[in-house]
This record gives C-alpha cells, structure tokens and sequence, in this order.
C-alpha cells in the first residue's frame, strides 16, 4: 500500500481480495511475492531505492530475477499525488509495470500516465460480478518500447545539461578577463613612473 494513502476499510478489503487473485493468477508464470496492506516484506529493487508494489514478479526457480511489478489501485487511490508518489517510481524500473485500476477509472489512469510519462506496459481494469472479479485490458505497451523511451528522455536530460553548461562558460570566461583587467589596472597605475620635478630657479636679486 502507499505509504501516502489510508484506504476505507471497505476498499482495502476489495484491494486485498484483488491482490490475492492476482498472485494466484501469475502463479503460472513466475515466482509472485505480495506486500499485503502495510506490509513491506518482498522489495523490488536493491536499498536504498528499494520500493514494495503490491506483487513482485520474479524469474521462476533460483533465480529470482526481476520480470515486473504489479500495482492494484481503488477508487480513492487513482489520483494525481498518488501517480507522482508511486506510480513513476515504479514506471521507472527496467522491468514490466502492471497496473490494475477499478474499470472506472480506466480513463482517469491512462490520461496521468501520459501526461507524466510513466513508463507502464499494461493497464487492466477489475470489477465485480456477483462473487467473481473480472478482468480486461486496456492498454499494452512492448517492454522494448518503454525501455526505449526511458533511454531517450536520459539522453536528451544529459544534452540539456551540456547545453547550460556549454552557455554558462562565455559568462563565466567573461567574468573572470574582466577580474584580471580591473586587477590590472591598479597594478598598471602603481607601477607608472611619475615625471620629475623641474629643479627650483633662483631669482637674481636686482641692486638698486
């Protein structure tokens, strides 16, 4: 869970239930860890960066590599602070993003993770019918293809930087000639030679 947001007990129970039937779902394909609620006990990623989705896809076996990351919201919890806070965190990791979000809220969800550019693989929406939870996909990006734009927004982030400084040297090459001229000149002042001064003349004093 967020460590921004305090679900009604209500939600946190449907949140909960999600998360379960979808540990039981990707069973099939990897090795699932959950941080149920406030627990925080299966990490993606090393310390300090380390961050706790609800699951944890991992390599099946000893491996243990990372696949993904899949985070189940409600509807108190698609929301602007929450995408910033968790969401681009999560996007930027070199793994699948899976996000699951009420089927309301689809449209709520694409939108903040294009306008921040979060790198999620796949959004699904949930919804209950009677006792089941169903499920349906809303949006699928290639791993590749998100990978390939984290790439780029870090290449050009690293030319912005080359850009400001390459036009913060004139100013700086700038300041410091003018240092040493104004150094210069009290040095040049001092150092001038002052003319001499014309030798007295003795007036003849006239006899009367």
């Amino acid at each position: 869970m967020s460590p921004i947001l305090v679900r009604p007990v209500r939600e946190q129970l449907e949140h909960d239930r999600v998360v379960r039937l979808l540990q039981a779902r990707y069973k099939r394909r990897f090795t699932v860890g959950i941080n149920a609620g406030a627990d925080q006990s299966v990490p993606a990623g090393a310390a300090p960066d380390a961050q706790f989705p609800d699951l944890v896809l991992s390599t099946a076996g000893s491996g243990k590599k990372l696949e993904g990351v899949v985070e189940v919201e409600t509807g108190e919890s698609v929301n602007q602070l929450e995408a910033m806070a968790q969401w681009a965190r999560l996007g930027k990791l070199p793994v699948e993003f899976i996000l699951y979000v009420p089927s309301g809220a689809a449209g709520v969800a694409r939108r903040l993770c294009s306008d921040h550019g979060i790198g999620v693989t796949e959004i699904w929406t949930y919804h209950t019918v009677g006792d089941q939870v169903r499920f349906a996909q809303v949006h699928r990006a290639p791993l590749a293809e998100k990978l390939s734009a984290a790439r780029a927004a870090a290449a050009e982030a690293r030319r912005a930087v080359a850009r400001e400084a390459a036009a913060s040297k004139p100013a700086a090459t700038k300041t410091r000639a003018a240092g040493k001229q104004a150094a210069a000149r009290p040095a040049a002042r001092a150092g001038a030679k002052r003319p001499a001064a014309k030798p007295a003349v003795k007036r003849a004093s006239k006899k009367r």
